[in-house]
């Protein structure tokens, strides 16, 4: 197995390759490009099987007996992990509330037929006055 150091550095990057494709999904599906966003939402689940992974074998291990104390940067790593977790799972409902309201933003934009310009009297009775002569 690869030294723990080794490993707890990967757990580090591919947890924040996981919450900055996150991010990433997040400012595409704000722009309007939803399916861009949703490329970068698989891409940071796959970042983040990768991270758990590495926490997987750093479980193995202490459950081994090999890990006799916890480092300032394992726990540093432990928070990325769940820091990109949190983020991973609120981007998915952020580019599925963007893409909502691109939906219905759109089917209001979308004229149902062209519409003649209407002058104030249209529709109301003509009322006259009969002007008397003195």
């Amino acid at each position: 197995m690869k030294d723990m150091q080794t490993v707890i550095m990967q757990l580090i990057i591919n947890s924040g390759d996981a919450r900055s494709s996150a991010m990433g999904a997040i400012d595409s599906a704000k722009a309007g490009s939803i399916p861009k966003a949703r490329k970068q939402l698989k891409k940071a689940a796959d970042a983040l099987t990768k991270a758990h992974q590495s926490q997987t074998k750093i479980i193995q291990e202490e459950a081994k007996g090999n890990i006799k104390s916890v480092s300032i940067l394992l726990a540093h790593a432990q928070d990325h992990l769940m820091n990109a977790i949190t983020v991973i799972d609120m981007a998915r409902d952020f580019v599925d509330l963007y893409e909502l309201l691109y939906e219905k933003t759109a089917t209001k934009r979308t004229p149902r037929r062209k519409r003649q310009p209407q002058s104030a009297l249209q529709g109301t009775k003509k009322r006259t006055t009969a002007v008397q002569k003195t």
